[in-house]
């Protein structure tokens, strides 16, 4: 699908605020409601918006310590592999998994309340995935940018 200026500055108000009334939209675009409801419909059903979601205030919730931890698998084959990333979907702790390039294989974001939380839930849970080598982690000490909307 090849995106216009409306349809990318579409995307950009609902990177901002997914909440917002097509009326609001429209006003915005200079367009009317039915074809701001029209674009995004046809942006959902190419794929072009995933999915609508609530960002959650991590301190709110207990969530505050925010870990980044690089895994290197034993041995890189296909089943390795394929274990390893069917039970990292489980961890509900893991909120990104990325296969990267470089030093380690894998490169984890972790939310947990504390350092102490962090310890059990690589001790019971991490360490106890089959096939990896050896893990990396990073603490984080304050965040100075983290945004979820891309740039068009």
């Amino acid at each position: 699908m090849k995106l216009d200026k409306i349809d990318k500055k579409l995307l950009e108000l609902l990177q901002v605020d997914s909440k917002q009334t097509t009326k609001q939209l429209s006003l915005h675009l200079g367009l009317s409601v039915t074809a701001v409801y029209e674009r995004i419909k046809k942006l959902e059903k190419e794929d072009v918006i995933k999915q609508y979601v609530a960002l959650v205030n991590k301190n709110k919730i207990g969530k505050s310590f925010l870990v980044f931890c690089h895994i290197r698998l034993e041995k890189h084959t296909k089943e390795y592999i394929a274990v390893f990333e069917r039970e990292i979907n489980k961890l509900e702790e893991v909120t990104e998994c990325f296969h990267v390039s470089g030093d380690y294989d894998y490169i984890l974001k972790i939310y947990v309340k504390d350092m102490d939380e962090y310890r059990e839930f690589m001790v019971n849970k991490l360490t106890a995935l089959k096939h990896i080598g050896s893990t990396h982690s990073i603490f984080t000490i304050g965040e100075i940018k983290n945004s979820i909307a891309i740039a068009l």
